[in-house]
This record gives C-alpha cells, structure tokens and sequence, in this order.
C-alpha cells in the first residue's frame, strides 16, 4: 500500500491521488469521483503517509492502522463513517486501543474510517505479505543489493598523512575580467 501519493485536502471531502506537477502547486484526481483539480502551495494538504494518531506511547502511523483495520475487516468495508460517536469510539478502541482519548476526536476517527473505506473501494489496501511477493521476484533482492553494493578500496592502498609536512596549497588562476580601467 503505497500511500505517498494520496492527499488528504482540507476543506475538500474525500481523498486525491496525485497526477502530476504544475508551476505552482500540483494537480490532482478525486478518488471519488475523478475531477482532476489544481492543488497549490497555500492550500492545506497533507500525505497520507506523513499522518500519524496521537497514542500514549509513540504516534502510530496511519498505515499501520488502516492494516489493523484491514485485518479486523478482513478486507472489506468498515462501519459506516456517519454512526453514532459512541459506535465509532468503540470500532476505534478495537482497532487501536492505546490511542489517546484526550487528543483523538470523533472527528479524526470519521476521517480515518471514512478513507479507509474510499481505499478499500479502489482497492489501494493490501496486506504487505501480498505487495512483498508481487514487487520482488525470488533471487531478485540479491542481485540488486551486489549492484548497490559500495566497493571500499583495501586498507593497504591508504596513506597515512605525513607528519610535519604542510597540506598542499591547491593555486587557482586569478580571473581575467574585461572592464576598462
């Protein structure tokens, strides 16, 4: 589940999926009903990546809990965005139960559930076991890691710095500039 590409737009229902760059910000398609719009610098948007909720622990991203969620559901649709806030407390407290409940508003949960459903209906969710097995063949992973591999040179072919001797003085040519005197 690649969420780096999938906004969250304030004062916009639903979520954006990017589709390209422009001067001034970018331009991006509506996972709901596909209107491509611009999105500019002043206009708050965040990553879906880059979005954490607040536990008493460490902040859990929100990729780890749209997969509880995924788990929970075993894949399919989760309550209904617009229950009662009693109903969406405790659907919330099951999936994450160390959220913190003076910071996490009814709100941020009806955000939550509501996109998980919209990804759900683009099928953009998947288990992580199912994205390992589709992007790396088997062998794959070791080729590419000899290739990225940095080769250091042996010990033996670095020379110590000479004791007492100066570094060398490095001579740049003065520029020749053409104004009249």
């Amino acid at each position: 589940m690649d969420l780096s590409k999938i906004l969250a737009i304030s004062g916009k229902n639903g979520l954006f999926s990017i589709v390209s760059q422009s001067k001034a910000g970018l331009i991006v398609e509506s996972l709901s009903d596909g209107k491509k719009i611009p999105v500019f610098a002043t206009d708050r948007s965040s990553v879906l990546e880059d979005i954490s909720v607040f536990t008493y622990g460490e902040d859990m991203p929100l990729k780890d809990i749209l997969l509880a969620i995924y788990e929970k559901e075993d894949g399919k649709a989760s309550i209904d965005h617009k229950s009662k806030p009693e109903e969406l407390k405790a659907y919330f407290e099951s999936v994450v139960p160390e959220y913190d409940k003076d910071r996490v508003y009814i709100s941020d949960m009806k955000k939550i559930i509501n996109w998980y459903n919209i990804l759900i209906e683009k099928n953009m969710i998947s288990k992580p076991a199912d994205i390992g097995e589709e992007e790396q063949q088997p062998g794959e992973g070791e080729e590419k890691q000899e290739k990225t591999a940095k080769k250091i040179p042996p010990a033996s072919n670095i020379k110590p710095p000479q004791a007492g001797k100066a570094p060398a003085k490095v001579i740049t040519p003065k520029r020749k500039t053409h104004q009249k005197k």
